[in-house]
């Protein structure tokens, strides 16, 4: 099926970017529930490009993922799958349903590629979006013959009125519900928009709730007979030392990855434009080195084995291309997908393909 060309998708942004931000999120995401496994899908489906890479005992079609929040309740995935990416990221959930934080909550930076969010893990619930994720149909479609489907990815977090202190009973409760409908499973710590949440990036916390989890999936695994690989999501906001005590963390209590980065609450790159006060998380290109710096404390610290998935400021090829060198295995894109469109995971795996032909 074609993808929609760029230059349709230009013509398009001005009419989306008319709206709030967070209207023009819903309206996306509504028309994709709505077109997607129908055939007005070719309007952005593209051929998904083979570049297979195995990680975490997983093999990945490409090199290419959707970063978690775009669609958090999981209503999209038969629609990005025909985007062409190798795997996309859902969520984050967290175990009852919650409304987030006030509106407006969304904020476009278009001068600098960016965007400020403080959604808050908005979303319906963990019942709904399993509901969700066992509607779709990705993994029975598949992608033609002998290719293996996307993979999927669940991203779970804790709700706003659980106390930090009772942090890990949200994270089991939703480990315990989406294992079995997971390629893998993230554990984001990482949001600046739930309060005192990134205290769980912390030594003690971080221990703590890491050894809670790996127990929890050895159950889990026992019971099941099969064993989904944990991967957690750390922010950009984050020095040497900080880093280097997180990777010896996911070491030591058995975790199959890491996620750099979330968004940040540096606000250096924006300083002086319109939104760039507003509290929340900033996404796009300012969080492009930031995360390429810790992707590379974390791969030192890691070694050469250990699975990164790169994300932050990917709006081109090249920056796809950055992060691979900075030490990512793979990467993610979000805020890439609402300034350049659909076309640009096509751009970035093919670059991706190339980049590994030629380091081969």
């Amino acid at each position: 099926m074609p993808l929609l060309p760029s230059s349709l998708y230009g013509l398009a942004r001005p009419f989306l970017f008319g709206f709030d931000p967070e209207h023009a999120h819903e309206l996306t995401l509504d028309g994709l529930a709505r077109t997607q496994n129908t055939p007005l899908a070719c309007a952005y489906a593209a051929p998904r490009v083979d570049d297979p890479v195995t990680l975490a005992g997983l093999e990945f079609p490409n090199r290419v993922g959707l970063a978690a929040g775009l669609d958090k309740n999981a209503r999209c995935i038969d629609a990005f799958a025909a985007m062409g990416f190798g795997f996309v990221e859902v969520g984050t959930v967290t175990p009852k349903a919650q409304p987030g934080n006030p509106k407006p909550r969304m904020f476009r930076l278009p001068q600098r590629d960016a965007l400020i969010n403080r959604l808050g893990f908005n979303n319906e619930g963990l019942d709904a979006f399993l509901a969700n994720v066992q509607k779709a149909r990705f993994r029975k479609n598949g992608s033609g013959a002998g290719k293996k489907p996307m993979l999927l990815g669940l991203n779970i977090g804790k709700n706003a009125t659980t106390p930090i202190e009772r942090a890990v009973d949200d994270y089991l409760a939703c480990l315990d519900g989406v294992y079995a409908h997971a390629d893998y499973v993230t554990i984001n710590i990482s949001s600046p928009n739930t309060a005192n949440l990134r205290t769980l990036q912390s030594d003690e916390a971080l221990d703590a709730l890491l050894g809670a989890i790996a127990e929890r999936r050895h159950a889990l695994t026992e019971r099941s007979r099969r064993r989904v690989p944990l991967f957690v999501k750390i922010a950009p906001d984050l020095d040497e030392n900080q880093v280097a005590v997180i990777a010896a963390t996911l070491q030591r209590h058995g975790m199959d990855g890491v996620i750099a980065t979330n968004t940040t609450l540096a606000r250096d790159a924006v300083a002086g434009l319109p939104h760039a006060g507003e509290a929340g998380g900033l996404s796009g290109a300012p969080v492009r080195e930031a995360s390429n710096r810790v992707i590379a404390q974390l791969r030192a610290a890691l070694g050469p084995g250990f699975p990164i998935i790169g994300v932050g400021g990917i709006l081109s090829a090249a920056d796809a291309k950055a992060k691979i060198a900075a030490g990512a295995d793979v990467v993610q894109i979000y805020t890439g997908l609402i300034y350049r469109g659909p076309a640009l995971v096509r751009e970035a795996a093919q670059a991706l393909l190339q980049q590994s032909r030629s380091a081969a």
